[in-house]
């Protein structure tokens, strides 16, 4: 995320993915861990475009809902939240896991094609987390890190075989828990998700298939497939 209205539209194609990058980056933290009281006042300063379109409504509603409270008493009321929607004992109201939607199992095939992907890009877990690869945040990440990298023109047919067949299922189940804070975060996700299937869909029609070879020498961490 910028500093500047998070629907502007930048005036190169650099700065779009850079903004896109910065919207996976919030997207994943969200979804990831309770929002902290800092995350919560810089969110409800942001100023939204308003422009009419779904994307730029939610961005106004998530941001009107950080600030209705005073962040330390919010942000408590939300860690709870985030557990019993995210998280919960076993698991929360929501499974946040690519198998999970995709199989209906976790630690099935998706993750399993995710890891292949994955090492073909250079990319490693970190190996401090707990959270399978194919959780929805540490996808996100890895979506910032292509639109952030050397790996751009990777980002497009990654989004179609390891997002796009399940991320808005996810967010529009977000988008319907009784947390507002949290259907807040479900609705600008879903609608986040329905724009970059059709920017990512027209991107990956127009590129020729590439496949790379892994190299150990290589291989990164992704910065929040670690507990940052």
């Amino acid at each position: 995320m910028t500093e500047a209205s998070p629907t502007n539209q930048p005036g190169s194609q650099h700065d779009t993915d850079a903004l896109r990058a910065d919207i996976y980056r919030l997207l994943a933290r969200l979804v990831r861990e309770p929002p902290t009281p800092d995350l919560l006042a810089w969110l409800a300063e942001l100023d939204a475009e308003t422009d009419g379109s779904v994307l730029a409504t939610c961005w106004t509603s998530l941001i009107q809902s950080a600030g209705e409270t005073v962040p330390d008493e919010h942000a408590a009321q939300l860690s709870r939240a985030h557990f019993r929607h995210l998280v919960g004992v076993i698991e929360g109201e929501i499974t946040p896991y690519a198998s999970w939607y995709r199989q209906g199992n976790l630690m099935d095939e998706p993750l399993l094609a995710l890891r292949r992907d994955l090492r073909r890009l250079g990319i490693a877990r970190a190996e401090d987390c707990r959270d399978p690869e194919d959780h929805l945040a540490a996808i996100c990440e890895v979506m910032a890190m292509l639109l952030d990298d050397d790996h751009r023109d990777e980002a497009a047919a990654f989004f179609m075989a390891h997002l796009s067949p399940w991320a808005k299922r996810c967010f529009d189940d977000l988008a319907s828990v009784d947390t507002p804070f949290y259907a807040h975060v479900g609705a600008l996700g879903s609608a986040f998700m329905a724009e970059e299937h059709r920017h990512q869909a027209a991107e990956a029609a127009h590129q020729p298939v590439r496949i790379l070879s892994p190299d150990a020498d290589t291989i990164r961490p992704t910065p929040d497939m670690t507990d940052n």
